[in-house]
């Protein structure tokens, strides 16, 4: 019972830091066009937080807006009068056009309002990452500073060619110059370089393994960390006490052999135990120049619990990596979050090209709610939902303008052959184009949570 409360508190602080993010958002988007229909004179008839057929959880009129929140949390919208959107008025749609009407106004009007949200979630996600910057400033580890190469967390990459200890040093001959941008430029990449014991060794990449690289990582088990000496981390934070240190073993402590097999790495320790037939282990430790051994007891999935260090100030004075922090003044952060945010766009363009791809089995890892929200930390972390919510923003303004109808960028595409041709769509084949665009919007959605519930990208 009590794992399972710890469960539901996992979920809880994640669902609920989705629900937060997305309100955030929905809102703001709907603002950029709410405002820019009132610039114009347009009335708008309803403003929504989630969707609320049949009832509305929450419900205001002030002047002619009715402002609220829905029950259906899937989103949020503005009704804007005389608009072929989701409610399918037909009936307004049948009345000759009012001045205050969408379908009165200039098409370069029209144009803007239907921009209004995508561009305010791209202001809205540089203004977050400017103070996320301004607040914590930046990290990165240096490639060239990682002493011992890097640890491959997720078996794939070994499928791929890649091999603990290996020093990244280009992905299709662009060099790789943090950790931290590594998996991603991999999972774009066709070919890496590395260096493997002072040699230079070129990987390519089968496009068929791109998909279960894009799944995993949804899982968050494609990371790349610092290949990590066999040295003990701290065991502070750490909920109950694990076997090894319930057996003694201590922060600090220099792991020299496991089961009498000499090891230099803490990735070298698992398959140990794994491809053993015993339930408990034989350590012998280095202790501050003294040779301990400690027999240990192993969990039921043949783990000592050993923390590995985080801290990168033990790294760098052990001589893994180095971490380059950098701090922004005021005036500072705001061209570098317009660059970070440039950068974050251009990568998820990226994965979208790769995912619309069948060849490559990336729609495998396309993700609904359930993915999205383990995107966000199991604890509360305000760097990281902030961070996050900034990535989303930029996600749900490139969604909204691709040319899909009931998406503001099948507004804008009929508004802009509008605009070229000086003439305007049929009314009703907007509206079957907007009914076929619902329903393949939904379709994706079916699909997307089905893939993160049931694998359906299998």
């Amino acid at each position: 019972m009590h794992l399972l409360a710890i469960d539901w508190a996992l979920v809880g602080t994640k669902v609920g830091q989705l629900i937060l993010s997305l309100s955030i958002l929905v809102i703001l988007h709907e603002f950029g066009h709410f405002i820019t229909a009132r610039w114009f004179g347009c009335r708008v008839e309803k403003f929504y937080l989630f969707f609320d057929p049949w009832f509305s959880l929450f419900k205001k009129k002030v002047g002619d807006t009715e402002y609220g929140v829905g029950w259906l949390p899937l989103g949020g919208y503005v009704k804007i009068s005389g608009m072929i959107d989701e409610s399918m008025d037909k009936e307004a749609m049948a009345l000759p056009p009012k001045e205050w009407e969408f379908r009165s106004k200039p098409a370069w009007q029209r144009l803007i309002i239907m921009l209004g949200g995508i561009i305010m979630n791209v202001i809205v996600a540089i203004v977050i990452y400017s103070f996320v910057l301004l607040k914590w400033g930046s990290d990165s580890i240096p490639m060239s500073s990682v002493k011992n190469g890097v640890y491959f967390q997720d078996s794939l990459y070994s499928r791929i060619g890649f091999v603990n200890g290996d020093k990244i040093l280009s992905v299709d001959g662009n060099a790789i110059e943090s950790l931290d941008e590594a998996p991603l430029k991999i999972f774009m990449g066709k070919s890496a370089v590395v260096d493997r014991n002072g040699s230079q060794i070129t990987l390519k990449f089968p496009e068929s393994l791109l998909g279960t690289l894009v799944e995993n990582k949804r899982k968050g088990t494609n990371l790349l960390l610092p290949r990590m000496p066999a040295i003990v981390g701290s065991y502070d934070g750490i909920n109950e006490k694990s076997p090894s240190q319930e057996a003694g073993v201590k922060d600090g402590d220099e792991i020299l052999t496991v089961n009498g097999i000499p090891v230099t790495f803490y990735d070298e320790i698992r398959p140990i135990l794994v491809n053993s037939p015993r339930d408990s282990a034989t350590l012998l430790i280095n202790r501050q120049g003294s040779q301990v051994l400690i027999s240990s007891a192993l969990t039921a999935e043949k783990k000592l619990g050993l923390p590995f260090i985080t801290d990168f100030k033990k790294m760098e004075a052990l001589g893994i990596c180095k971490n380059i922090h950098k701090d922004y003044s005021f005036m500072e952060c705001f061209p570098a979050g317009i660059a970070l945010s440039q950068r974050k766009l251009i990568d998820y363009i990226g994965q979208f090209k790769k995912i619309v791809q069948p060849k490559t089995g990336a729609y495998k890892g396309l993700s609904g709610f359930k993915g999205i929200a383990n995107a966000f930390p199991s604890t509360w972390d305000a760097h990281d939902f902030w961070s996050m919510t900034a990535l989303l923003s930029l996600i749900l303004a490139f969604m909204n303008l691709l040319p899909i109808p009931a998406l503001d960028g099948g507004h804008v595409m009929f508004t802009l052959y509008e605009m070229v041709t000086r003439r305007k769509p049929n009314e009703k084949f907007m509206e079957y184009a907007q009914m076929a665009g619902m329903i393949f919007l939904l379709l994706l959605m079916l699909y997307a949570n089905g893939n993160d519930w049931f694998g359906w990208g299998k």
